[in-house]
C-alpha cells in the first residue's frame, strides 16, 4: 500500500513509517519539523517538509501520491502551549485535519487514522473506573477541544462522505524518541535525567510528598500494532481506546526507572502542577488484537536503553 504519515518525523508517527516500511509498504513521511527530526524518518520512506495549516501544500501532497491510507499523528501536543497559544493549537489540530480530509475527498484517497487523546479529552477518572469509548467528553485544555473538534470532523466525513476512519484514543504513550523535554513525557525525562545522575521529581498530585498522579501508560510498540491494524481496515470500531487499562502512579514510574539505571540521582518531591489531570485510566477495547503486550516493567527498560545509547 501506498501510505501517508503525517507527523512522520515524530516520536509515534516515525515508529509507524518504520513499521510500514518494513512490511513493505510504501511510505511518505509529512511533517513540519517543529518537534519531528529528519534522522527520526527511516530512509526508505519519503520526507515531505510541510504544514498541516498550510492547505495548498496538503492538497498538492495528497493529489500526488494519492494514498491507499493516512495515518494522521501530526498535530501540536502539548497542553501547556495550547493554552499558551489556543489559536495555534485549534489551526494545527482541527483545522489541520479539515484540509487532510478536504484534500482526500477531492482526490478519492483511503481510509484515515486519526490519531486522538483519551488522555485528555475524557477529564478526570474517578478512582475505580477506567474511562471506555463511551465516557463522557469533558475537555479541560484547548488542546482537549481541538482534537474533539478534529475527532468531530472525522465523523461527519464518515457519515456524510462515507469516509473510511478510524480515531484511535491514546493513553499516555512512551518509549523511544520521546522527547525529554516534552511535558507529557516524564519516561523519557526521568530516564535521561537518572543516566545523567540529575534529580528527579514526584510532582504530588494533591499534596508534595503524594504518590502524584495516576497515568496509564502504554508503550509505542503498541500503539504501532494497532495503527497497523486500523491501517488496513482491521479494526471494526470507529473509536477505539489505545491503552492498558493499568494505574500507574508517577512514584511507582520514578522508582523502577531508580532501580532499573542503578543511578545515584536523588528522588525529590513537589508541589502539584496547575492543570495536571489528577487520574486518567482507559478501558482497553475487548479485540484481542489491540491488547497491550508490552509489560511497564520491559517497556521502562527498552526506554531507558535507549537513551543510554544516546
Amino acid at each position: 500500500m501506498r501510505i501517508l504519515v503525517t507527523g512522520g518525523a515524530g516520536f509515534i508517527g516515525s515508529h509507524i513509517v518504520d513499521a510500514l516500511v518494513a512490511r513493505g509498504d510504501e511510505v511518505v513521511a509529512f511533517d513540519d519539523l517543529s518537534t519531528g527530526r529528519r534522522e527520526n524518518v527511516h530512509p526508505g520512506a519519503e520526507l515531505v517538509v510541510g504544514d498541516l495549516r498550510d492547505a495548498d501544500a496538503v492538497e498538492a501532497l495528497v493529489a500526488r501520491i494519492q494514498p491507499d491510507a493516512v495515518s494522521h499523528q501530526g498535530a501540536q501536543t502539548s497542553v501547556s502551549r495550547s493554552v499558551r497559544e489556543p489559536i495555534l493549537d485549534a489551526t494545527t489540530n482541527a483545522l489541520g485535519t479539515l484540509h487532510l480530509l478536504e484534500a482526500l475527498a477531492r482526490h478519492g484517497a483511503g481510509r484515515l487514522v486519526l490519531a486522538s487523546t483519551g488522555g485528555a479529552i475524557y477529564g478526570e477518572i474517578p478512582e475505580g473506573t477506567r474511562a471506555d469509548v463511551g465516557h463522557p467528553l469533558l475537555p479541560i485544555s484547548p488542546y482537549a477541544c481541538s482534537k474533539l473538534a478534529a475527532e468531530a470532523y472525522v465523523g461527519a466525513a464518515a457519515r456524510a462522505r462515507s469516509q473510511q476512519t478510524t480515531v484511535l484514543r491514546y493513553a499516555n504513550v512512551y518509549g523511544p524518541r520521546q522527547d525529554p523535554h516534552g511535558e507529557a513525557g516524564v519516561v523519557a525525562i526521568f530516564s535521561q535525567r537518572l543516566l545523567r545522575h540529575e534529580p528527579i521529581r514526584i510532582n504530588g498530585m494533591r499534596a508534595a510528598g503524594d504518590d502524584g498522579c495516576i497515568r496509564d501508560y502504554v508503550h509505542v510498540r503498541d500503539v504501532v500494532r494497532t495503527n497497523l491494524l486500523a491501517l488496513d481496515g482491521e479494526l471494526a470500531a470507529p473509536i477505539v481506546n489505545v491503552c492498558t487499562g493499568i494505574a500507574a502512579t508517577t512514584r511507582l514510574l520514578a522508582e523502577r526507572l531508580h532501580a532499573l539505571s542503578k543511578s545515584g540521582s536523588p528522588i525529590e518531591v513537589g508541589a502539584p502542577r496547575d492543570g495536571d489531570l489528577e487520574r486518567s485510566v482507559l478501558e482497553p477495547s475487548t479485540d484481542p488484537r489491540v491488547i497491550a503486550r508490552v509489560d511497564l516493567e520491559e517497556g521502562l527498560a527498552d526506554t531507558l536503553a535507549y537513551f543510554r545509547d544516546r
